[in-house]
């Protein structure tokens, strides 16, 4: 899923560990970020006062000046967050980590999932300008004009099929039940019956042209479940 216009969000990675390095940029850019990298303290504080990151992921062991240290000079440099990474997890670290200005703390080893999650509410919290539209696959989501773009053409959503459509996007890949659809979208006081939820799910078809169910996928038993192409 990609969060915002991610094209516009700089991500600075800080590791000594060229692996990690590696496995972190590699699932960034193909979220779309612009991702740079840096393998020391010294010419991580360079390079991000000359790109200005909105995120730096940065590693506490790093050769020469520690991340603690790293840490507090680009937080007085630049506005930015900063994610540490580090495979102690003692609560004395990520406190020390945290009062020299650290905006989160992840211990390795790590899932990708997890780190791309926290990066999303980092960038909520602190680049709520930057979050507004969401790219998730060919679709495009602008809540601020409340309206949903499919391979570059705006679709004519109800307010109803709008909320739907949104929320099976913001849970791409994950089935989910018809009464948690219904109370997520109709809301909890809604007394209608729940094959409302497969009448919508045909509008929605129709308007993207999945006539074979790939886009909007029903899970027998469970559900639905969105598949962004």
């Amino acid at each position: 899923m990609n969060l915002g216009a991610r094209d516009q969000i700089t991500i600075l990675i800080v590791d000594d560990e060229k692996s990690i390095v590696d496995f972190i940029k590699m699932g960034l850019e193909g979220e779309g970020y612009l991702v740079y990298e840096a393998y020391d303290g010294n010419e991580a504080i360079e390079l991000a006062r000359k790109i200005n990151p909105n995120i730096v992921i940065l590693d506490i062991m790093l050769p020469g000046m520690d991340g603690y240290e790293v840490c507090s000079i680009i937080k007085k440099s630049i506005k930015t967050s900063v994610i540490m990474l580090t495979a102690l997890d003692e609560v004395d670290d990520k406190v020390k980590g945290l009062d020299i200005g650290a905006d989160d703390y992840m211990a390795k080893p790590f899932s990708f999932k997890e780190l791309l999650a926290r990066i999303n509410a980092r960038i909520r919290n602190s680049f709520p300008e930057l979050s507004d539209i969401t790219y998730i696959g060919n679709f495009k989501v602008d809540d601020k004009a409340h309206e949903i773009t499919y391979r570059e053409k705006v679709l004519d959503l109800p307010p109803t099929q709008y909320n739907l459509l949104s929320f099976l996007l913001m849970n791409n890949g994950i089935a989910l039940s018809k009464s948690l659809i219904l109370e997520k979208v109709w809301g909890y006081d809604f007394n209608g019956e729940d094959n409302i939820v497969e009448v919508y799910i045909r509008y929605l078809r129709d308007k993207i042209g999945d006539k074979d169910h790939n886009i909007i996928k029903t899970v027998r038993g469970v559900g639905y479940k969105m598949v962004a192409q």
